[in-house]
Parts: structure tokens; C-alpha cells; sequence
């Protein structure tokens, strides 16, 4: 899976906040690791040089395979915890999402419950 970190103009985009991204979210999201070609990060400071609550924001959009894209926000008071906050959205939808197409698909698969043999 790859990763890509944007910045706004008030965050400084570095190799560091490129390496923790992608590890934060490789190691988070590693159960769909199979579905996910691409997560991209967008981090930005919605009131730029004004201090204020919430003023941090993380986006990310997740490209799956034979999908279309994923995304969520969280605001926050930095831009740690936006991130965080919005890894865990990003989380909990995938769930709902491959949930619902394990749901739709599980009709394909074949049991694992076999009849017992008839003895004769």
C-alpha cells in the first residue's frame, strides 16, 4: 500500500511526517492491506496563523481495489490527533464497506459444513 502526504501551506510536509504516516497507517490498516492500492494524506490548517479549537485538519482517501475512493476528515486541536482521529473513521468505514461485501459475496463461497457420511 502506498502512501502520500500533502500539506497545506501552514504545515511543513517533511521525510519525518512522511515516514510516521506511513508506518502509523501500514501498521493500522494492515488487515486491508489486500484491498488498498493507495491512502492519501492531506493535512491543513483551516484558520492558518489565527489560533483557534479545531483548527486542524486530516482528510484521507483511500483507493481500493475495483472501488471508488474512500475518504474521511476529522478536525482537531493539532494535527496529531486529526490524523489519528480521522485513521479511525477511515478504519471504521472500511469495515462497514468490506463488511457489507463479505455479507453480499458469502452466498458464493463454498461451507465448511459437510453432511456426514452415510454408512452403509
Amino acid at each position: 500500500m502506498q502512501v502520500q502526504v500533502n500539506t497545506s501551506n501552514g504545515i511543513e510536509n517533511s521525510d519525518t511526517l512522511q515516514a510516521f504516516a506511513t508506518e502509523y497507517l501500514n501498521t493500522s490498516l494492515s488487515r486491508f492491506t489486500a484491498d488498498l492500492t493507495r491512502v492519501e494524506v492531506q493535512l491543513s490548517d483551516e484558520n492558518s496563523e489565527r489560533k483557534g479549537a479545531a483548527d486542524k485538519r486530516c482528510m484521507l482517501e483511500a483507493r481500493m481495489n475495483g472501488h471508488a475512493p474512500l475518504a474521511v476528515s476529522h478536525h482537531a486541536e493539532n494535527q496529531d490527533l486529526a490524523f489519528r482521529g480521522a485513521t479511525q473513521k477511515l478504519i471504521h468505514l472500511l469495515d462497514h464497506q468490506l463488511g457489507k461485501q463479505d455479507r453480499q459475496d458469502h452466498r458464493a463461497r463454498e461451507t465448511i459444513r459437510k453432511d456426514a457420511p452415510v454408512a452403509e
